[in-house]
């Protein structure tokens, strides 16, 4: 089927070498970048067009939900995810932003490969114990259990963008450094912030950080 171009972004880097090594044994396949965190692998993605772009979900400055958005907005490549995180709702998530496949970290040396090979062929690659939990979750109402999703709480929804500013606010960083990291003013961040607390009903950073590690935004 010709050469393929990947996009592998972790932020471990073992992790993005061992995905590497595995990739690029098999015959014109190639590691056109590696990017360390989702912002990065935004702007690199935009820059190189890969065939595949292969995820992790808890990185820095954009978790890999989010930038998998990004890049499906820009450019026509296959989001492969690849994560130890094994949440219905989160695979939820992975899905209706656009991913085509979702592998587990733990089950990577086994099917990482034919994963990849599916998703150039326009089909979908789930490994079975993520394939099962996505069928018994479309098999239920999603919103009969009291959950909290990443973009439900008390009923109420949080944007993309908010999430993007709950993500950074969780990693420590100031009004300021957000609104530089996504080109957006101060007051427009502390509006944001305010809406936030407001619709999940916090009162405190220190809760919104406990929401963004229960959602996987960042690792605790």
């Amino acid at each position: 089927m010709g050469n393929l171009r990947v996009l592998v972004a972790d932020d471990h880097g073992l992790a993005r070498k061992g995905v590497r090594a595995l990739l690029e044994e098999q015959p014109g396949w190639e590691i056109v970048a590696e990017a360390s965190n989702g912002r990065e692998a935004v702007e690199k993605a935009k820059l190189l067009q890969p065939d595949v772009t292969i995820l992790d979900l808890s990185m820095p400055e954009l978790n890999g939900l989010e930038a998998a958005r990004e890049i499906l907005k820009r450019v026509p490549t296959k989001i492969l995810i690849l994560t130890i995180h094994e949440a219905d709702p989160l695979i939820r998530q992975t899905l209706e932003a656009g991913a085509r496949g979702y592998v587990l970290k733990s089950d990577a040396g086994r099917d990482l490969v034919s994963a990849v090979n599916a998703l150039r062929r326009n089909k979908t690659f789930f490994t079975p114990k993520v394939a099962q939990l996505v069928l018994e979750g479309y098999l239920e109402d999603p919103y009969t259990k009291n959950r909290d999703d990443g973009k439900r709480q008390n009923g109420r929804r949080i944007t993309t963008r908010q999430i993007q500013i709950v993500q950074l606010l969780a990693e420590g960083k100031s009004n300021k450094e957000v609104a530089a990291a996504l080109s957006i003013s101060v007051k427009t961040v502390e509006t944001h912030r305010s809406n936030i607390m407001g619709r999940l009903d916090y009162y405190s950073v220190a809760e919104l950080v406990r929401y963004a590690i229960r959602n996987h935004f960042i690792e605790s």
